[in-house]
């Protein structure tokens, strides 16, 4: 499915179209000369690590900085309502004509849209960079997965990867079901059926089990069994995500959640005491990078977070780093690539500094038999052994084109049925079916 799919990508828009229009020329030749480079991405995140890991970086300011005599320009644009791969799409489409230090060198992409830029000629393959399967022998195989286009050329690298785990509050744990002791609160929450008897409890405790159904979509979704397009082209929506429907209406009726959206004011309230919810579902970026741990008063920056497994495995997100054909600066690009995805030794250190999963598995598994190692957000747990279990079973096999865009339609059709919006879950198909043809109009239902 995933060859088939990302052969037909580059019909799926009309910029895709216009990269595809360009895939009969020759790849633009990698060369090193350039003053500048220029790095496109959604968020700071990458430029974290590069400013606190990457040898040599030297911070400028809040979009420029320095690696040697070379100048480093961060060009962010966040990801709402598409706005990222918009203008990512605009920069790789102007990459022939534009002057040599105004050519991008680097970007970064997410899982869910990977393939719509690895499958097309305008990213490089790591090995014309110098960088070889030796080199990468130690990542996690999802993760090369991600990145490898329909030829079976590797076309980008991460420094990290995403199993999941459910983050929960200790505090409440310890009220409700009077311990805070991970090994016990699983026991609370080993299974859906489990799950959904301690929600109970912590609803008459004055609880929410999660913030806001869309915290579980992730779960349902990494476990289903269908791509979300078959070789016809026909979307298909696995049971299991009707089943994630129905478990979530049936969590909203009961009060056991909201309807906010993720990364909205009102789904954050949770990451501080008053907002009385008892967990989350995420990976490691989520912990340290997105709860608050900087901020006085939040569970993280009390230590107050546990993490165990919950009822299933999932992961979400990460982020790769692709090389723009056209750089004028490829042995830079390749020296961080390398480096910072590579490197046992920058790669532990981002670790044991940011807390971050590497994608790195001697690296990752040393931390976790490590009984130094301490997440002080988790109340000094060390959570390494459940992430190792995770990302050993991360299967990227049914990866297509289409993702990102789907699952946002499927769960806002799906959310205004858990609201009340529409009577049945047909109707709420219907809708989907409806939003996902005009975002993709080769695709049918």
């Amino acid at each position: 499915m995933r060859k088939t799919t990302l052969g037909l990508l580059l019909s799926t828009t009309m910029v895709l179209s216009a990269l595809s229009g360009c895939g009969s020329k020759s790849t633009p030749e990698v060369a090193g000369t350039g003053k500048v480079l220029n790095i496109a991405a959604w968020n700071e995140e990458f430029k974290s690590r590069l400013i606190d890991h990457y040898p040599g970086y030297e911070e400028v300011d809040g979009t420029t900085g320095k690696i040697g005599d070379i100048t480093v320009k961060w060009h962010i644009t966040p990801n709402q309502e598409n706005a990222y791969q918009n203008r990512l799409d605009e920069i790789l489409l102007a990459q022939d004509k534009a002057a040599q230090d105004e050519k991008l060198d680097l970007f970064l992409v997410e899982a869910d849209y990977a393939v719509k830029y690895t499958d097309t000629p305008f990213t490089v393959p790591l090995t014309d960079l110098g960088i070889t399967a030796d080199d990468m022998k130690d990542q996690y195989k999802y993760t090369q997965d991600v990145v490898t286009d329909s030829k079976g050329v590797i076309k980008g690298t991460s420094w990290q990867g995403c199993p999941g785990v459910m983050i929960y509050n200790r505090k409440v744990a310890e009220e409700v079901f009077g311990t805070q002791e991970p090994e016990e609160v699983q026991n609370y929450f080993s299974d859906w059926s489990k799950f959904n008897e301690s929600a109970a409890k912590l609803k008459d405790k004055g609880y929410h089990t999660v913030a806001s159904m869309a915290d579980t979509f992730r779960i349902y979704q990494n476990n289903a069994k269908l791509p979300w397009v078959d070789d016809d082209m026909k979307i298909q929506v696995d049971d299991n995500l009707i089943k994630w429907v129905e478990d979530s209406k049936n969590m909203v009726d009961s009060g056991y959640c909201d309807t906010f959206d993720q990364w909205t004011d009102d789904w954050t309230k949770g990451f501080y005491p008053e907002g009385n919810v008892f967990a989350y579902f995420g990976p490691a970026w989520l912990i340290d990078f997105s709860m608050a741990k900087d901020v006085e008063g939040s569970i993280a920056h009390d230590g107050g977070w546990g993490a165990i497994e919950g009822p299933q495995g999932f992961y979400w997100g990460g982020t790769w780093i692709c090389a723009a054909a056209g750089t004028d600066n490829a042995d830079l690009v390749a020296d961080i690539m390398k480096k910072m995805t590579c490197d046992p030794e920058i790669m532990k250190d981002i670790v044991l500094k940011d807390n971050d999963f590497v994608n790195n598995k001697p690296v990752m598994e040393k931390l976790a038999n490590d009984d130094s190692y301490k997440n002080e957000v988790l109340g000094g747990q060390n959570p390494l052994k459940m992430f190792c279990a995770g990302a050993d079973k991360i299967d990227m096999a049914n990866l297509t084109a289409y993702d990102q865009g789907l699952l946002q339609d499927f769960q806002s059709a799906m959310g205004d049925y858990i609201k009340g919006n529409y009577k049945t879950i047909d109707e709420a198909m219907e809708q989907f079916y409806t939003l996902a043809t005009t975002r993709y109009p080769d695709l049918k239902k």
